[in-house]
């Protein structure tokens, strides 16, 4: 469980982690079918919300989820896939969750390609996730990414200029200027914390790592 000071964070955070772990579990069994990240976001969601009367306390506690909430961030604004708000006599704390999912084969039943934009999409998901912070408009971040392509996670080779921004199991992240171009477009953001990734494995080839902002 992530390690939080307050109460309230506690709750908040412990709440989705437990529900991103419900979730991985159910995806791998394939009770809950994603193709997309539209339908990953609706179901973590339903998941997180049933979970609110496990750690509602007192009557006055309040909570709140928002999907798609949209917000700026340096002069662009950015939509947050979901937005956790809670709100107790003595506190009140928001966390904003983005969502990433890659799947080896589109919902035509084609094959997708472009891992190369999803590697660099989950870093670009972190920055943002510190500018959320950094601007106020939430208290912390946290990225939940599934993936179905092993390669990803266990890579035989890491030569491809792609793998600038490695998720591979165990990578490691230092605060970095990234500006690696992917998909024939310029890159340009910087991460001011460190992270790790550490994939779980549910069912016989679903992937899922949380990592969060301090």
């Amino acid at each position: 469980m992530i390690q939080c000071t307050s109460s309230l964070e506690r709750r908040m955070c412990d709440a989705v982690s437990f529900c991103w772990n419900v979730f991985a579990i159910k995806v791998g069994s394939g009770l809950i079918p994603i193709n997309k990240e539209a339908s990953m976001q609706l179901q973590y969601a339903y998941l997180l919300k049933q979970y609110i009367p496990l750690i509602t306390f007192h009557p006055d506690d309040q909570f709140s989820i928002e999907l798609e909430t949209s917000v700026e961030v340096d002069g662009t604004w950015r939509e947050i896939d979901i937005v956790f708000k809670g709100k107790c006599p003595s506190d009140n704390f928001s966390i904003a969750i983005e969502m990433k999912c890659y799947k080896e084969k589109a919902s035509s039943g084609k094959p997708r390609g472009a891992t190369d934009i999803f590697m660099k999409d989950v870093y670009f998901d972190l920055f943002l996730l510190e500018r959320y912070v950094h601007y106020k408009h939430v208290d912390k971040g946290i990225a939940l990414v599934m993936n179905d392509l092993e390669r990803l996670v266990n890579p035989k080779r890491k030569t491809a200029k792609c793998w600038t921004y490695n998720i591979s199991d165990h990578a490691v992240i230092t605060p970095s200027q990234f500006n690696t171009p992917i998909g024939g477009k310029d890159v340009n953001f910087s991460l001011s914390n460190s992270y790790r990734f550490v994939w779980q494995l549910r069912g016989k080839k679903q992937w899922f790592v949380e990592l969060q902002t301090p």
